[in-house]
C-alpha cells in the first residue's frame, strides 16, 4: 500500500479528520463522503474527493492530494489543478470548491509555479505540512496524531503508536469509533513494517491482549451489526435504477424501499 493510499483510507473512514487538518470546524463535516472519481472522457482519475450531501449546495467540494515523495517531473501543481478544472468542466457541480495539498514533509513542496501564483494565498487552496504540526495540535487531536504517525521514523513509531492507543482507550463513549482508529493504526504498521506478520505487529503495539477485552468484543459486535445494516441499504439502492425506469418518482422509491430520500436522489442523479 502506498503512503497516499493510507491517507485516503483514513479520510474515507473518518472524513472529519481532514476538516480538523485544514482548521474547518463546521459540524456538517460528518455528512461528507470520500470517493475516487474518474473524469469523463479522459484518463484522469482523482483519488481524493470529499463530496457534501446532494442537498448541501452551500458546502464546497474538497479536492485532496497527498505528496509523500519528491516531485522529480515538476508536474505536481499542474496535474492537481488540471484534474480539478477537468472535473468542474465535466460534472458542472453547483457547489463551490477547495483544494488541499498535504505534504508529509515541507521539504517535498517544490513551491507554487508562477502560472498558479494566484492560488498561493487564496482561500480556495491550502498546503499542509505534517512534519510542521505542533505537539499541541497532535496532543489535542487523535485524528491528527494518526496522520502524523504515517510519516514518523520506524525507530520512534512503536512508542508513538502505543501512546496513541492509550489515548484511544480513554474514550469509552466512542467504542465503535475507537475500534476503527485501532484498525487504522494496525494498517499503518503493516505498511511501515512489511517484513513483520500481523501477529508480530499486534504484539508490538500491545493489541493482542486488547482484542480479548469485553470493550473490544462489544465494538466488534456493534461493527458487525452496522455492517449488515449498511449491506442491506446498498442492496436496496441497487434497485433504484430499475424502479426509476418504471416511472416512479424519487420520493415514491424512497418510501417503497424504506430508505432516506437523499440517498435515492444521489443514485438518480448519477444515472
Amino acid at each position: 500500500m502506498q503512503t497516499d493510499s493510507l491517507f485516503y483510507l483514513i479520510f474515507q473512514t473518518a472524513p472529519s479528520i481532514l476538516f480538523e487538518l485544514i482548521g474547518n470546524n463546521d459540524p456538517r463535516a460528518s455528512t461528507y463522503s470520500f470517493a475516487s472519481q474518474e473524469v469523463k472522457q479522459t484518463s484522469f482519475r482523482i483519488d481524493g474527493i470529499l463530496v457534501p450531501p446532494i442537498y448541501a449546495t452551500d458546502l464546497p467540494i474538497l479536492f485532496v492530494e497527498i505528496q509523500g515523495y519528491k516531485d522529480t517531473k515538476n508536474v505536481l501543481y499542474s496535474s492537481f489543478f488540471s484534474q480539478i478544472f477537468l472535473y468542474l468542466h465535466s460534472y458542472q457541480p453547483v457547489n463551490d470548491w477547495q483544494g488541499v495539498l498535504i505534504f508529509t514533509k515541507a521539504s517535498l513542496d517544490p513551491g507554487v509555479p508562477k502560472q498558479y501564483q494566484e492560488f498561493a494565498n487564496s482561500q480556495r487552496f491550502q498546503r499542509i505540512y505534517l512534519d510542521r504540526m505542533s505537539d499541541r495540535q497532535t496532543e489535542s487531536s487523535i485524528g491528527l496524531s494518526l496522520l502524523q504517525l504515517i510519516g514518523v521514523q520506524q525507530s520512534v513509531a512503536p512508542q508513538k503508536a502505543r501512546n496513541l492507543i492509550n489515548r484511544v482507550q480513554q474514550q469509552p463513549k466512542q467504542i465503535l469509533e475507537s475500534k476503527k482508529i485501532l484498525e487504522l493504526i494496525e494498517t499503518i504498521f503493516v505498511y511501515k513494517f512489511p517484513k513483520l506478520s500481523r501477529q508480530e505487529i499486534e504484539e508490538m503495539l500491545g493489541l493482542s491482549e486488547l482484542k480479548k477485552t469485553k470493550v473490544y468484543q462489544d465494538a466488534l459486535q456493534e461493527g458487525l451489526e452496522q455492517g449488515l445494516e449498511q449491506g442491506e441499504i446498498r442492496g436496496k439502492l441497487a434497485a433504484v435504477p430499475l424502479l426509476l425506469k418504471t416511472g416512479m418518482s424519487v420520493e415514491q422509491i424512497a418510501q417503497e424501499l424504506g430508505i432516506d430520500v437523499s440517498a435515492v436522489r444521489q443514485v438518480a442523479s448519477s444515472q
